[in-house]
């Protein structure tokens, strides 16, 4: 298949890397990619957030799939043209993306369905939200209600921080304020053709920027799958898979088809393990970061035909996804002074020592290529990510790479699965 894939970050490395794996014969094209998918596929100067110029690539190029990575292009509308000039696209219309590009959206489309979620108060001034806040009490959830490359939630205990927090947010609208839920929390991604699902593996990931669930959020700082702890409390992670398909996924699907936007493409359930039961956190209308680059290594059914079969309305052909018994763990290298001000156009060394330990890819998030002299032009810059037939295995491997890796100023968490490791 000829095969585009829209973004530049290590999540659409994986997507490349996954693509690749399963078969030579594909024909890889992303836009505008970075210097780690230069390696794997063609990188062509097109704007991924532009509808004409992606539409008109990928028509020029006979383009059998176009697959998006990252939220910019579908609140771009990038979906819309390139489904009505007939070109099969793997990720949601712009009006099915707001399940993602509004938090308010969201929790009406969950009442709607009767998904469970914790509560909520839209507050569009200063007063409205000082007063949601001493409603629901400490700890405090902030959230902007648009996109915020994952960097739009506050929970802390701190009132002042709640409130400057939403005060930073507000002149662009409204903010959420929410309840605050407690329990360990799960990435669980489904595949949807707007009527039918199929989910993968569930994953967890690691926002905070230091060991211990420290410092200020971040996009992610590692990811690990599958989950074995959840066989304690369900069973099975099958068992879980299918209660979240059941409760969330499916009656959320058949709520956005009912109110005519289907959604097409990949729903990110982000989920919390209550007292209570499961609840949603959130909702992403695409493969999450980092969660996708341990997710897809453990694929076994090739994921073109996933794809291909959500964007053209087949997916009910298609058995449930299989994985493979390995486990993944990935960890993010970032920028010094990330999240806050990440300091970029270091250059970086030791990829090729780091890749030469076994089992362990890298997966490139925010790199470039100057000549053969690679640099970090972003703030999370690298995913190391390594399988094992243990987590002890995978995470000795990975951090034994990153530990290879030079950039000047650059750090990471070192206690990525270090609970379901036992270390």
């Amino acid at each position: 298949m000829k095969i585009l894939v829209l973004g530049s970050g290590a999540r659409e490395h994986a997507i490349v890397l996954a693509l690749r794996a399963e078969s030579t014969e594909h024909e890889l094209f992303a836009a505008p990619g970075n210097a780690g998918i230069a390696r794997d596929a063609a990188v062509v100067p097109v704007d991924a957030n532009d509808p004409v110029s992606v539409t008109d690539f990928a028509q020029t190029h006979s383009i059998d799939l176009v697959v998006v990575g990252p939220e910019a292009p579908l609140i771009a509308g990038v979906a819309d043209r390139l489904r009505a000039t007939g070109i099969p696209v793997f990720g949601p219309s712009k009006a099915a993306a707001a399940l993602e590009g509004s938090k308010a959206f969201a929790k009406r489309i969950m009442e709607a369905a009767g998904v469970p979620t914790g509560r909520a108060v839209r507050a569009a001034s200063a007063t409205e939200v000082t007063a949601a806040l001493d409603e629901f009490g400490a700890p405090y959830v902030v959230k902007a209600d648009g996109l915020a490359a994952g960097k739009g939630v506050i929970v802390t205990t701190d009132r002042d921080a709640a409130v400057a927090h939403a005060e930073a947010y507000l002149p662009g609208g409204p903010v959420l304020i929410e309840e605050f839920l407690s329990g360990p929390e799960v990435s669980l991604f489904f595949l949807s053709d707007g009527d039918t699902v199929r989910p993968l593996s569930p994953a967890q990931d690691f926002k905070r920027a230091e060991d211990g669930d420290a410092g200020p959020n971040t996009g992610g700082m590692g990811a690990y799958s599958p989950l074995p702890w959840l066989t304690e409390q369900f069973g099975s992670e099958a068992a879980f898979v299918d209660e979240v398909e059941k409760t969330v996924a499916l009656p959320v699907i058949r709520e956005m088809d009912r109110s005519g936007t289907p959604f097409i493409g990949l729903l990110y359930a982000g989920l919390i393990l209550t007292d209570a039961g499961i609840k949603v956190i959130e909702f992403n209308a695409r493969f999450g970061d980092p969660e996708t680059q341990v997710v897809l290594p453990r694929l076994t059914t090739p994921l073109s035909r996933l794809l291909f079969a959500a964007a053209t309305g087949t997916l009910e052909d298609e058995p449930r996804p299989e994985f493979s018994d390995r486990k993944a763990v990935t960890v993010v290298l970032a920028s010094e002074g990330y999240p806050v001000n990440p300091v970029t156009g270091r250059p970086i060394t030791g990829l090729a020592d780091a890749e030469s330990v076994a089992d362990v890819h890298i997966a490139h998030a925010a790199t470039n290529d100057s000549g053969g002299a690679l640099t970090a032009t972003g703030g999370r810059v690298l995913n190391v990510v390594a399988t094992g037939d243990s987590f002890s295995a995978a995470r000795a491997a990975a951090y034994a790479a990153i530990e290879r890796i030079g950039l000047e100023g650059s750090h990471y968490r070192h206690d990525i699965a270090a609970r379901v490791a036992g270390d």
